[in-house]
């Protein structure tokens, strides 16, 4: 995995994510922790986690998310999504008396009553940042930046909603520019955050951009082979085909170009109603005309329609356009369900590219689901990349390491041990499944992991 990304030694880390925190959102109740921060263990030190700069724990450049279905994971994504989004849209697209995107928990009826709420750390160009809220879908209740400068707190701004439902502000000395007048413009349901930058703070600036440009979310809800057409027009298709090369494909190159849209291509068994809206959505518009290119037996090059190909490698190519821009520059992305469609091997090559010094030399991070358990090896990741999913008696999703359960370094299985329930996060759909746990679990048809009683 060397070619599709050019290799640079002068590359400093400007923006990375160390932690994200929910509470009170779908089915996250109590409050839930994902962190990129790398244990002190040295097993694939140099490849799977690197340094920032202002930091002085080392991070993570992955992090896989198990769990069964309805366990949660994607909602632990998200959140992240709905975080972003009301950074992104709540000073410029938000009007007084528009509602904001967040679900508290409904099976508990005090949590409905609760604000969701959010919280990031992260690093931009070597000042470490904290910063979160918490909201109904009517108003913003609180919300907070701290910065760290050489490490030493500076408190930018806090805001809470009193009881006579007046905020009471806190502007810290260290946040400069107009702020009485960002404060004034700040409605209920913004966040002061988006109302500073659009109002000109060049200090929040870099915050905002953080949310806008590094985080990037994709596979919630599905992949389009869109953003990976754009990818190539803008940079050329020859890196998406390097990176389906390198992927085993037998793909030889790409061709992308741009028609008008035709409403006599929509398929005629499609609904009248769905064509209707479909039409006026596209209405001089244009799409996308992708075409893979093979080699045949005697050396020609012969192009397929790319819904042609098998459903994994268009899978492959959706990806290629989101990797690889996060992979040029150091994006943190978030993919749902990365093993969907896909071989294990392939899932490997897709995590690999992150967890790779030559073919990262930005240090991008790749948070994903995924109920691939090959992956679950510790030739492929460390045990601090690892993390589950699963609710508890009261239907919460609670969110958890595998080192909690301090599995030896090197020598203990994680996939076997994973599917003989030792870390939870499996599903149990039946009595007979779980009569068949059971007699696994006693020894019965073998192939056990052999750990001592004391782990």
């Amino acid at each position: 995995m060397t070619k599709f990304v050019k290799i640079s030694t002068e590359i400093e880390v400007e923006t990375v994510l160390i932690e994200f925190r929910v509470t009170n959102y779908r089915s996250i109740k109590e409050e839930q922790t994902l962190s990129l921060m790398a244990s002190r263990s040295k097993e694939l030190l140099d490849s799977h986690t690197f340094e920032a700069k202002g930091f002085k724990n080392r991070l993570l450049r992955s992090a896989a998310v198990y769990g069964p279905n309805a366990s949660g994971k994607t909602n632990l994504l998200l959140a992240l999504v709905s975080m972003k989004d009301i950074v992104k849209k709540s000073a410029s697209e938000t009007q007084r008396g528009d509602t904001l995107a967040v679900e508290p928990f409904k099976l508990d009826s005090s949590s409905c009553k609760e604000p969701t709420q959010f919280e990031v750390v992260f690093m931009v160009q070597g000042v470490r940042y904290q910063y979160g809220f918490s909201a109904t879908e009517t108003s913003v209740v609180s919300e907070w930046l701290f910065a760290f400068p050489e490490g030493r707190p500076q408190c930018w701004f806090d805001r809470e909603l009193g009881e006579n439902e007046r905020y009471k502000w806190k502007l810290g000395a260290s946040l400069k520019g107009e702020k009485q007048l960002w404060q004034k413009s700040t409605r209920d349901n913004a966040l002061f955050l988006s109302t500073a930058v659009q109002l000109n703070s060049q200090q929040l600036q870099p915050v905002f951009d953080w949310f806008n440009d590094t985080l990037r979310l994709v596979g919630v809800g599905g992949v389009s082979p869109g953003f990976s057409a754009s990818f190539c027009e803008e940079h050329g298709s020859e890196k998406v085909a390097d990176f389906l090369q390198e992927a085993d494909l037998g793909i030889h190159n790409v061709h992308v170009k741009q028609e008008p849209f035709d409403p006599e291509s929509l398929p005629e068994d499609m609904p009248d109603s769905v064509k209707r809206d479909i039409v006026k959505t596209m209405k001089g518009g244009k799409v996308y005309e992708i075409k893979t290119v093979r080699k045949s037996s005697t050396g020609d090059l012969v192009e397929f329609d790319l819904g042609q190909e098998s459903t994994g490698t268009q899978k492959v190519f959706e990806l290629a356009g989101p990797f690889l821009e996060s992979l040029q520059n150091g994006h943190v992305l978030c993919i749902d369900e990365l093993h969907n469609s896909l071989h294990p091997e392939l899932v490997k090559f897709l995590v690999g590219s992150f967890n790779d010094n030559t073919t990262n030399p930005r240090n991008a991070q790749l948070i994903f689901t995924t109920h691939e358990t090959s992956m679950l090896n510790q030739k492929i990741l460390r045990r601090d990349q690892i993390w589950f999913c699963e609710k508890d008696k009261n239907q919460a999703t609670t969110v958890y390491a595998l080192t909690d359960f301090h599995p030896r370094k090197g020598v203990e299985n994680l996939e076997l041990a994973y599917l003989s329930g030792r870390y939870g996060a499996l599903p149990y759909p039946s009595a007979t499944r779980s009569r068949r746990r059971k007699a696994y679990l006693s020894g019965r048809y073998g192939a056990l992991p052999c750990i001592p009683a004391s782990h």
